[in-house]
């Protein structure tokens, strides 16, 4: 059994441990609530950008651009977004199963990652899987600046005929108990599957359909990103207050036992006294 004095040791560690994470789930909801705020706001302008952009892909040709140009897949790039740090329950452990999932999904394709968020790119290098870019890139950038490089990339590439689509992988957020792991195709484009009956929008179109899909598809992929990049925030910074408050409330329980356990210790060295003081008074008697 542990000594009193170790238990009062082990009790004054855990208590600075508790407050640490009561801190960390202070901060973790009020950046939640910033980042929830800015991932529900942005839903409606990417859930019109992707109707108007099915509206458009389900009148033309899959010819008009070559975004829209399917082909068959032999070489895959993907954005996995993940986490810079630790501390987040299971949020980065669901993206990995995730990951793994894809790429057993597509065993004979040749898929090549770019990481957002040190986590995801760490858990590859120690498998031994080079990612499309030497470093990953961090969230020190803005989920903007982050967005418009990996369109850009992505683009470049298909474009080029060096990758045959692009998807990204990140967590869906519902609630700072709920994120859900999501894997999003970005190129190509697919268009609207139109039911005979259904009515599109009918727009009229200056200067030709393509010029505007020259500058619409692109832009969509962009947005497809950003929207996924604030989800994924979102998500995180919610996963880290729920598992920030459980790591409070176990700190708490232990406490408790080990409180228990002291007053244990300490009845039992004062019975171990008085038997001493009793003895001896008995033997001097």
């Amino acid at each position: 059994m542990p000594s009193l004095k170790d238990i009062r040791k082990r009790i004054a560690s855990v208590r600075n441990t508790q407050q640490i994470t009561k801190a960390m789930k202070m901060v973790a909801a009020a950046k939640l609530r910033r980042a929830h705020d800015a991932a529900v706001e942005s839903r409606p302008y990417a859930e019109k950008m992707r109707e108007l952009l099915a509206n458009l892909s389900a009148r033309v040709a899959e010819d008009s651009h070559p975004l829209l140009v399917a082909r068959e897949e032999k070489r895959i790039d993907a954005v996995f977004v993940t986490t810079d740090r630790g501390l987040c329950g299971g949020y980065n452990s669901n993206l990995f199963r995730l990951a793994q999932n894809f790429l057993q999904d597509h065993p004979e394709q040749e898929v090549s990652f770019r990481f957002v968020g040190r986590k995801g790119a760490d858990f590859y290098r120690r498998r031994g899987r080079s990612p499309m870019d030497d470093s990953p890139v961090t969230w020190n950038a803005p989920p903007e600046e982050i967005a418009a490089a990996a369109a850009g990339r992505f683009i470049g590439r298909y474009l080029r005929g060096e990758s045959d689509g692009a998807y990204i992988l990140y967590s869906e957020f519902h609630s700072a108990l709920s994120q859900k792991p999501t894997v999003a195709r970005l190129l190509p484009v697919a268009p609207a599957k139109v039911d005979e009956d259904q009515h599109l929008t009918e727009y009229l179109l200056e200067p030709g359909i393509g010029d505007l899909l020259s500058n619409l598809l692109p832009k969509s992929v962009e947005v497809q990103i950003y929207q996924a990049l604030l989800e994924a925030v979102a998500g995180e910074h919610g996963a880290r207050m729920t598992a920030m408050e459980s790591a409070t409330s176990n700190a708490s329980d232990l406490i408790s036992l080990l409180t228990l356990q002291m007053n244990r210790a300490r009845q039992a060295a004062i019975t171990t006294e008085l038997l001493e003081v009793v003895s001896t008074a008995e033997a001097l008697g």
